[in-house]
Parts: structure tokens; C-alpha cells; sequence
């Protein structure tokens, strides 16, 4: 952070949070007309540490969880539901430079209690759920899937 720009900081913060409320803004008009909707903002186990390589990015992630919570007490009376996936290393091409390197790797199962990475699959179930009637009631938060590496 103490080295980064301020258009690098702003481009991270405009496509990973401003985007997203842009987004809920465009969709929001419908939800609201049938008085129904679920939001989900998929960020990351960034937003709840601190990282000296990751710094903006973790903020912008973190803002996100933010940004559930405010617009959950926006649009709850109609009945939309915001919330967060925040998932932890998954293999997808996105961090594919963390997991196809052995000793990224093995860094990152050091400290994850399962023991391995998790699949795009593992994080579908978690949107269903918050989308589907089993998730009614979830507003507002967000559902961490790491594998337990947060809590080491």
C-alpha cells in the first residue's frame, strides 16, 4: 500500500466494489418491482487480513463485505438479499500463478487445516444456497470457504 498509485488503487477499488454497486444499482429496479432478490458479491478471504504483497486488493475485498451490509439495510424492506462469498484458494484460472506453483503451494496448505485447495464447485453450492428459498433469511453476510485456512 505505501507504494502503490492512485490510479492502481482506484482501479482496483472501481472494479472490485464500485462495479458491484453499479451492478445491484442496474438490477435493484426489478427486485424491488416484485418485492424478491438475492445478491451475491463473490469477494475474498483478502478483505479479512492483512497481506504486504495484496494490500489493495484485500481492501477493496473487505470494502465489498461493506457494501453487502449497507445495501442489505437498503433493500431488506423489499425483500432483496445481499450477501458475500468470500472464498479462499480455488483452482481457477484466476489463481492459477498461487496454485501451480509447488512452493506457493505448499505455503498455502501449510495453512489451510484441510490439507488441499478447493474446487469452483465448493463455492457453487454456497451461491445456490444463497439464492435458493434455503436462504431466505441470510442477509447481510458473508459466508467464508477456505478450507479453514482463516482461522490458523
Amino acid at each position: 500500500m505505501v507504494e502503490i498509485d492512485d490510479d492502481r488503487f482506484n482501479k482496483i477499488l472501481t472494479n472490485n466494489v464500485v462495479a458491484n454497486n453499479w451492478l445491484i444499482g442496474m438490477i435493484s429496479p426489478q427486485m424491488i418491482e416484485r418485492k424478491d432478490g438475492a445478491v451475491i458479491i463473490v469477494s475474498s478471504i483478502g478483505g479479512l487480513k492483512g497481506s504486504a504483497i495484496l494490500g489493495a486488493y484485500g481492501i477493496s475485498k473487505a470494502a465489498d463485505f461493506q457494501l453487502a451490509r449497507n445495501l442489505c439495510v437498503e433493500y431488506g424492506r423489499h425483500n432483496i438479499r445481499i450477501n458475500c462469498i468470500a472464498p479462499g484458494l480455488i483452482k481457477t484460472d484466476f489463481a492459477r500463478a498461487l496454485w501451480e506453483n509447488p512452493d506457493n503451494l505448499k505455503a498455502a496448505l501449510s495453512r489451510t487445516p484441510m490439507q488441499r485447495i478447493g474446487e469452483p464447485g465448493e463455492i457453487a453450492g454456497a451461491a445456490v444456497f444463497l439464492a435458493s428459498a434455503a436462504g431466505t433469511y441470510v442477509n447481510g453476510q458473508q459466508i467464508v470457504i477456505d478450507g479453514g485456512a482463516t482461522i490458523t
